[in-house]
């Protein structure tokens, strides 16, 4: 699912009182991490399939050739079965960072302490609609 003009809150229960970047020891580092180093690196650069695409290709280690020649093959498998939206990321749920579609549906993040984050989630941006990721937890 892809939103335009809409700003994802951190999460009720999330942790951390600042956006921490996210970390990961593996050899393989986790799709949050991924997702993070490719918003932070390009700003409003994805949409969210272009985001699952690249987070895919990424974590799977597929080589750039392969890329290439079989990328439609790729994201006809890939988007084959439904994802869930950024509301279910680990960015906005555990890390403190809010997410922005912009009017093209195009992604960024905000930390939680950032100016930006509090000017979206102020009620101040117009036509903006403002969600809150999901919970870690259970009430």
């Amino acid at each position: 699912m892809s939103y335009t003009d809409t700003f994802i809150r951190v999460a009720e229960d999330c942790p951390v009182e600042t956006g921490v970047i996210p970390v990961s020891a593996r050899p393989l580092p986790p799709a949050h991490v991924i997702q993070f180093g490719l918003l932070a690196a390009a700003p409003y650069a994805y949409n969210h399939e272009e985001l699952l695409y690249e987070v895919h290709v990424r974590h799977k280690q597929i080589p750039e050739e392969e890329q290439l020649t079989r990328k439609s093959e790729i994201w006809g498998e890939l988007f084959s079965k439904s994802h869930p939206c950024l509301r279910a990321s680990m960015l906005p749920k555990r890390y403190g960072w809010g997410v922005h579609y912009n009017r093209e549906g195009k992604i960024a993040l905000y930390a939680k302490e950032s100016p930006e984050y509090d000017h979206f989630t102020s009620g101040n941006a117009a036509g903006i609609t403002l969600l809150n990721a999901m919970r870690s937890k259970r009430r």
